[in-house]
């Protein structure tokens, strides 16, 4: 039987704002590859397919990016439906056998194929991969594995035998516990969660350490990231990284002018123009873009 998985790429990406006026942040380049294209291509090479992929923010650059890719089906929301509204939508596109869920914006070097078959041994109904990240700890989960509740939203904070940890992003849930989402609403994956555990089931956490994930949230975790992958800090194991001898990635067809400077970290997307005397620290230019000559600019993305 196929193992099916799917991508949540229809969020709009406010933090991200106004970069996410121009794409939509599942197409955010990283290192030249747009990072759903990464995601796609991790999960198929854990042995998933076919792969639903929701689109609704800037939905028609999605489909253009993918309407070709095999085993690849292209979910359009006319309306925003939350990562539970997007879910039930794309129910019918699965069976019986459990689901991988990835969202759409973080990135990571995690084992998918392992965590499938964690999940398959487990008996849970849901398993949802965490990790200890202070920044989003709000998932309580109990020392014999089990999810029992949410800090976040006025839930009740760990109790004794509980520590708080942050969810991944990554989870597999069998599909019969997406069945009561109503239909054709906006409903958030969490509180179907929330409902499926005070109705006795069981939700388990996969707990994995020693690994590369970020989530790429707001501009500094986007530029984050290319720091951690061009200083060597980020795994190399990841899909997204280029072989480069010196913390300076250029795509295809850049044309640099003259005396241009490169301090710290940067990354140069395809065919884009750096002007003359252009002086650039810790910066990411997207490809298509066109640097003016004399811009100096750090810390900041160029579009």
């Amino acid at each position: 039987m196929a193992k099916k998985a799917m991508i949540l790429a229809a969020g709009l990406g406010t933090r991200l704002r106004p970069y996410t006026l121009i794409r939509p942040k599942p197409l955010f380049p990283v290192l030249d590859t747009p990072l759903l294209a990464a995601i796609l291509r991790q999960i198929r090479a854990a042995g998933f397919g076919p792969v639903v992929v929701n689109a609704f923010h800037l939905a028609e650059q999605i489909v253009a990016a993918f309407r070709n890719e095999s085993e690849v089906i292209l979910q359009v929301e006319s309306k925003e439906m939350g990562t539970g509204g997007g879910l039930r939508l794309a129910l019918p596109n699965f069976d019986d056998a459990p689901v991988l869920i990835v969202n759409g914006d973080v990135v990571h070097n995690l084992d998918l194929a392992r965590i499938y078959e964690e999940h398959l041994r487990s008996g849970n109904q849901v398993t949802m991969v965490m990790h200890d990240h202070p920044r989003f700890n709000t998932v309580r989960v109990a020392t014999d594995g089990r999810i029992p509740g949410f800090a976040a939203a006025g839930a009740a904070p760990a109790k004794a035998g509980e520590r708080l940890l942050a969810f991944t992003g990554i989870h597999v849930v069998d599909p019969a516990v997406l069945a009561p989402i109503p239909e054709g609403n906006f409903y958030n994956i969490i509180d179907r969660y929330r409902d499926l555990i005070t109705a006795g089931g069981r939700i388990g956490a996969l707990v994995v350490r020693d690994h590369f994930w970020t989530d790429m949230g707001t501009p500094a975790d986007y530029l984050d990231l290319h720091r951690q992958l061009l200083t060597g800090e980020g795994s190399r194991s990841l899909p997204v990284v280029a072989s480069m001898s010196r913390p300076v990635y250029q795509g295809k067809g850049v044309r640099l002018g003259k005396n241009v400077r490169f301090d710290d970290w940067v990354a140069i997307g395809s065919n884009a123009v750096i002007g003359d005397n252009a002086h650039l620290s810790r910066v990411v230019v997207w490809d298509g873009a066109a640097v003016a000559a004399g811009t100096v600019a750090s810390d900041t993305i160029l579009t």
